[in-house]
């Protein structure tokens, strides 16, 4: 068996979709025997991942699965090899990184996994 890393791309579109695209790119691990098997497993992963869900608006919000953008086996693992990177713009760089400190805190205080393992 191989270890894969696949990137699964969303689109949220919340309402009538009037509003700028906005696209969740996840970073899976899946478990195959050769790469063809692990972009199926990749896509089943996606399509059930698809959703539709009222905000607390009342607003109806869809997370449509796109496809999967990108395949890499994981042939060894590296301390401090680099497996993801994107460049992000945002108009309000102060509140981006409150968010990540934010993200950081959490995983810090044991938050993030008790989150992930309810899942």
């Amino acid at each position: 068996m191989n270890w894969y890393l696949a990137k699964i791309v969303f689109r949220i579109i919340c309402g009538n979709g009037d509003h700028t695209p906005q696209f969740d790119e996840q970073l899976r691990l899946i478990a195959a025997t050769d790469s063809h098997e692990a972009f199926h497993k990749a896509r089943e992963i996606g399509l059930a991942g698809e959703e539709k869900m009222d905000s607390p608006k009342g607003q109806m919000i869809e997370w449509k699965f796109i496809n999967v953008a990108e395949l890499y086996r994981l042939n060894e693992w590296i301390h401090g090899a680099e497996l993801y990177s994107r460049v992000n713009e945002t108009d309000d760089a102060e509140t981006y990184i409150e968010f990540t400190h934010h993200k950081a805190s959490n995983i810090e205080s044991g938050i993030t996994h008790q989150l992930l393992n309810l899942l």
